[in-house]
């Protein structure tokens, strides 16, 4: 994955990142509660609440941790209704030319998802983007994988990567689980607001915070270049 400049290979997140999916998420986590008798939560109130492992999310929404059997119903409804409305998901603004831009200057980029790979690689794509990276992984445990964290797929990511060099790689994502996840193998993140987890909430994982995709590649590129 040499980009044969010097310059960063990136690992793209794709839900809340490279696919603008945010308020197919709220409305899915509002059918969801609605069907469990939850009240439904804002955007605003999403951001603040959310984190991962998902049960702890589910525990700060209703002051509790969820039973195992909770958690299962939750879990099912969520994607139950998620799935019937990510096929009219777009990406994020100006994704799709930024991937080929990059790729067209001969730079390397690739995909770590917690989204279900079975369903991950046809939605990539759908989009015409997959040729833009050299790999594209999504979880191959169901939807269970995201209840665990990025750390351990980001690992089996980077370890089926060709040339992996940490001190280049720079992960952007939507949520503070990149972040851990990039320091998990020793890269960097750039972390982008137009996802799942509000900026104070994302500023505090100490890494660099954006408001669009195209900021987001700069600072790569600057972080990559100062060394």
């Amino acid at each position: 994955m040499d980009s044969g400049t010097g310059r960063s290979h990136i690992v793209w997140d794709w839900n809340g990142t490279l696919l603008h999916d945010i308020d197919a998420v709220i409305a899915a986590t509002n059918a969801a509660f609605a069907e469990l008798g939850l009240p439904p939560i804002t955007l605003e109130r999403y951001r603040e609440l959310y984190c991962v492992p998902v049960p702890r999310f589910y525990e700060r929404l209703m002051g509790r941790p969820p039973t195992d059997e909770e958690w299962a119903g939750m879990d099912e409804v969520f994607h139950r209704h998620y799935v019937a409305r990510v096929e009219r998901v777009g990406l994020a603004e100006g994704a799709a030319e930024l991937l080929a831009a990059r790729r067209a200057a001969g730079l390397t980029q690739s995909l770590c998802s917690l989204a279900p790979h079975d369903q991950l690689v046809p939605l990539v794509r759908r989009h015409g983007i997959e040729e833009h990276f050299v790999r594209v992984d999504g979880c191959l445990g169901g939807t269970s994988g995201a209840s665990t964290g990025k750390a351990r797929q980001m690992a089996a990511h980077v370890a089926a990567l060709d040339g992996f060099r940490p001190h280049r790689t720079v992960v952007v994502g939507d949520a503070v689980d990149d972040a851990v996840a990039a320091a998990h193998v020793g890269a960097r993140a750039v972390l982008y607001t137009g996802g799942s987890h509000s900026r104070a909430s994302l500023e505090a994982a100490g890494v660099p915070v954006v408001d669009s995709l195209a900021e987001a590649v700069e600072v790569a590129e600057s972080m990559v270049a100062e060394g």
